[in-house]
């Protein structure tokens, strides 16, 4: 059979992508390595606007239905100051979710099939295939099969993660990159008290605690890249002495039951690649990745297959070139993402500025300027438009006057 497009990787970036193209009317292959259900490391959260993604594609439903519970407050804890705060709505959806991935990247590979996509799992891409400096398919084979088979189709989109062999198969560019700063570590507890979705930011850690699907809480620890090898030889230890460090949160799970053994990983690369070029594009992680501190990864994962989805079904379908549609995504997506890119840095350093502690006093029992911080963490705000000189002068002014006033 011949394809349209071949996506090589189908968890959230790739399945999502093929689902749109599909949906379109294209003929798509998809392809992963895994078989679904699976698990796969996460930061699990599913930010409001793409949650608001999700419904307009009609799968929040079916998150809602597998029992995953919505997480509409936050309590943001400085350390010096504490305050609890709503998300902004978007698009009609005021929650974020933090599905497991067994749940969610099941239900989208669902989709991309119920939309009439192929998908093929545990098939291994082994091979790139070029024809005149394009690559214009795949090579690969099926679980343990004797043989390979070849795919052919005039676009490879590679959503097959931060380590993608398409962008090293094909050289993708990096244009920036930042050395690795944190590593992550979380694990699922049974029994935590949690009134809303929480959040901890420490010197040397940030500690989020969410809800999640089987009314399990999932707790996550970042630190720094330089205690990994320390923490590891007992890393229960480790993140518990880290939950101690905020507020009671420690003797919560602590009084908790652990369901499954903790998941740890230091590979969290920081770095934005081109992403496209002769018959290729890639999507999600593939084409940019982010350190988990700001859980943006399944956020702009489902972000990037909607813009690249546009952009090759223009491509196409001949309203304008295929190139020119694809380097209007990057645009598209590099607008987006860089802002939130530059933030994450900026929290993976894991060293709270005078400043930051300034703002968040500020903010407090302001519920409208505490919503518009939580919507920029979120994705709702744009990071350049919340976190700027302007703004924060202007709420440290606004605090400097109640402080008269009272």
């Amino acid at each position: 059979m011949a394809y349209d497009v071949i996506v090589v990787g189908a968890r959230v970036a790739g399945a999502a992508t093929a689902m749109l193209l599909a949906r379109a009317g294209l003929r798509v292959l998809a392809v992963d390595r895994a078989g679904f259900p699976s698990d796969t490391v996460s930061s699990h959260q599913v930010h409001v606007p793409a949650v608001a993604r999700l419904a307009r594609w009609g799968l929040l439903d079916r998150l809602v239905a597998a029992g995953t519970p919505p997480t509409r407050e936050v309590c943001f804890d400085a350390g010096t100051v504490a305050f609890t705060g709503r998300f902004p709505a978007h698009d009609g959806v005021d929650a974020l979710y933090s599905p497991r991935r067994t749940l969610l990247d099941a239900v989208l590979v669902d989709a991309a099939r119920a939309a009439g996509a192929e998908v093929r799992e545990r098939f291994r891409v082994e091979e790139l295939v070029r024809s005149d400096g394009a690559v214009v398919g795949i090579r690969g084979r099926c679980g343990v099969a004797a043989t390979s088979v070849t795919e052919r189709a005039p676009l490879v989109i590679g959503a097959d993660g931060k380590r993608s062999f398409v962008a090293a198969s094909v050289g993708a560019r990096v244009r920036r990159s930042a050395p690795v700063r944190t590593f992550a570590s979380y694990g699922y507890w049974s029994g935590v008290p949690l009134a809303a979705g929480e959040m901890y930011h420490r010197p040397g850690r940030v500690v989020a605690a969410f809800p999640t699907n089987d009314d399990l809480t999932m707790v996550y620890v970042a630190a720094p890249l330089a205690e990994f090898e320390a923490a590891r030889r007992d890393l229960a230890a480790h993140h518990l002495r880290s939950l101690d460090r905020c507020g009671d949160l420690g003797s919560r799970v602590r009084g908790a039951v652990r369901v499954e053994r903790l998941r740890t990983t230091p590979d969290q690369p920081n770095a934005v690649r081109a992403a496209h070029g002769p018959g290729w594009a890639l999507a999600g992680d593939a084409g940019a990745v982010l350190d988990s501190v700001t859980a943006q990864g399944i956020s702009h994962a489902l972000a990037d297959a909607e813009s690249l989805a546009a952009a090759v079904v223009a491509g196409l379908g001949g309203t304008v070139s295929l190139a020119v549609a694809l380097a209007g995504h990057e645009r598209e997506r590099d607008r987006r993402l860089l802002p939130m890119y530059d933030l994450t840095l900026r929290l993976a350093e894991l060293r709270p500025r005078r400043t930051d502690h300034a703002l968040f006093a500020a903010l407090a029992d302001r519920p409208a300027e505490i919503e518009r911080f939580l919507g920029a963490l979120a994705g709702v705000v744009p990071a350049d438009q919340f976190f700027t000189p302007r703004v924060v002068l202007r709420l440290l002014a606004a605090a400097g006057l109640d402080r008269l006033r009272g």
